[in-house]
């Protein structure tokens, strides 16, 4: 989604880079980069402003300071180095706060949560997200159905509830001030601490969802009022917080679908046009995406620099550290299957989409032009790729050299999945290379992969070493998160801890990556048992010899 953001800070520091000052000349030059791909991205015009007044003046600041001290050494900083640091610092200024995302109530009476928005901008599932959140920080919550305003709201808080196991509470033919009046002695009743009201929203704000809200504000009186707002909506944003907080003096705002097609300028405009901070964020219609707002994390995303520490709670919310670990050892000794690879895509795609993903991945200093044209970060591929696997019979996922011996077998699988013959066979091939390719490496690790914690280095650099000739240049390597094997679609060598992949069938791949047609698949020849015996016996032997020598 910030694709548009990104784009003018990249241009503005490849404006910069080489440079080892900072003039007036050359950061105004810098500066109109910044600015369009701002507007473009739909950043209300007076943040835009003050954003880039303040950044010149600490810029300018700078001007003669290029090089710094660190632990008794002096370091060159280029201009564009001080730049970016200036510029990340602002936009962390910009969103960032010191409020607590929940304010709870004092004693044993129940903490009201009312949400409040616009049609379709996702407070009903917000609400629920929001709930599971809470359930996860030890607390009790209690949904209630106060939208009677658009058809079959009612209906749909009580399938999300059901889903997480969190009550509903509605009472049929009441007003909605009624409803979330009676609620508190619901709460009470049910021993439920929170209570989270969702509440009617209108096309555009009226006088009477105004009036409508706040009898609900006055009969409730709740702690927290969040203002749930869709991202995507650009400038158009600031116009609804505003008159929202006017009338009802929210609290926070939620951010919804920050993973569709916006363009950023929501989470850049919010805070500083009314003073009410982003609290949390969400994406996708499941309920379990929904996290605290982290300012730093979306400045660096903005910026091309990833955010990794967001991606690691991702990674750590869905995988196994001990059965990941035992994946690695799998794959690095050539013995990783189909069905494991099945495995890892399912847990890609409980970590969020592609795209989500991939924006979370530091990859500014890597691809400085961003990610390739034929890179397809479309999430039906991964859904392509599972059908075809399903499809396999449990022999042919654990001996994938079936489909080249006997090619009728793709066929039954292409027929049986929905997909072509050459999908099919791409998908087999590359993830033989990839396999190939990890086996090699863990051949080649030698002592550095017994030492903890380098493993994923020698990994790295084995990979950057064979993908010499063919990958993108200066991609630092392609090891990564720990245990995590397997890679990303069409992404060639793989995310950090995702040892690459060489592409899927219709994702284009990395450079140097796999590629290539059957006929090139069959001369891929599968080693005999015999000489696998051989390849295991030797790399017995040479462990039995460091064992030795370090005795």
């Amino acid at each position: 989604m910030f694709d548009t953001l990104a784009r003018g800070f990249r241009q503005a520091k490849n404006r910069l880079a080489g440079l080892t000052e900072l003039t007036e000349q050359n950061i105004d030059a810098a500066l109109r980069e910044v600015r369009l791909s701002l507007l473009e991205a739909d950043v209300e015009i007076g943040v835009v402003k003050a954003f880039l007044a303040r950044v010149k003046e600490k810029a300018l600041g700078q001007t003669h300071q290029s090089r710094v001290k660190h632990e008794g050494q002096t370091h060159a900083v280029g201009a564009s180095d001080i730049f970016v640091k200036i510029c990340h610092d602002e936009l962390v200024s910009l969103m960032s706060h010191d409020v607590a995302p929940v304010t709870f109530a004092e004693g044993s009476a129940p903490t009201g949560i009312m949400m409040v928005g616009l049609q379709g901008s996702g407070k009903t599932t917000s609400s629920a997200k929001l709930a599971r959140w809470l359930e996860k920080q030890g607390k009790k919550p209690l949904l209630v159905a106060a939208d009677m305003q658009r058809p079959a709201a009612v209906e749909q808080l009580k399938v999300l509830g059901a889903q997480i196991k969190i009550p509903v509470f509605n009472i049929p033919d009441k007003s909605p001030v009624e409803i979330c009046a009676a609620a508190r002695d619901e709460a009470k009743k049910q021993g439920r601490d929170v209570i989270i009201y969702d509440t009617a929203g209108r096309l555009a704000i009226d006088e009477s969802l105004m009036q409508e809200l706040a009898e609900i504000k006055s009969k409730t009186a709740p702690q927290n009022i969040y203002l749930v707002i869709d991202a995507m909506i650009g400038q158009d944003s600031v116009k609804t917080a505003r008159s929202f907080n006017d009338r009802l003096a929210i609290n926070g705002v939620v951010l919804t679908k920050l993973d569709g097609d916006a363009r950023g300028g929501a989470a850049i405009s919010v805070k500083e046009a009314t003073g009410a901070p982003i609290l949390f964020s969400g994406v996708g219609e499941t309920t379990d995406k929904f996290d605290e707002f982290r300012p730093e994390g979306m400045a660096s995303r903005i910026l091309g620099m990833g955010d990794v520490v967001g991606l690691m709670q991702d990674f750590e919310e869905v995988v196994d550290q001990k059965k990941a670990e035992k994946d690695a050892e799998r794959m690095l000794s050539g013995d990783f299957t189909l069905e494991d690879f099945l495995e890892h895509i399912r847990m890609i795609q409980k970590m969020g989409s592609l795209k989500d993903l991939v924006d979370k991945l530091p990859l500014g200093g890597m691809l400085p032009g961003g990610l390739p044209d034929n890179v397809n970060l479309d999430d039906r591929e991964l859904v392509r790729i599972e059908a075809m696997i399903q499809s396999m019979t449990r022999f042919e996922k654990r001996d994938p050299y079936a489909l080249i011996r006997e090619p009728s077998r793709a066929n039954r699988i292409a027929n049986g999945s929905g997909t072509k013959v050459e999908q099919v066979n791409d998908l087999i091939q590359k993830f033989v290379f990839m396999r190939q390719m990890m086996s090699s490496l863990g051949q080649n690790m030698g002592m550095m992969g017994k030492i903890p914690g380098l493993k994923q280095i020698a990994m790295a650099r084995g990979a950057k070493k064979m993908m010499q000739g063919g990958g993108f240049p200066g991609m630092p390597g392609m090891g990564g998160f720990p245990g995590m094997p397997g890679g990303f679609p069409g992404m060639g060598g793989g995310f950090p801890g995702m040892p690459g992949m060489g592409g899927f069938p219709g994702m284009g791949g990395f450079p140097g990556m796999g590629g290539g047609d059957h006929e090139s698949l069959t001369k891929m020849k599968p080693l005999s048992q015999a000489e696998k015996n051989a390849k295991k016996a030797a790399r017995k032997r040479e462990r039995d010899a460091r064992k030795k020598g370090r005795r």
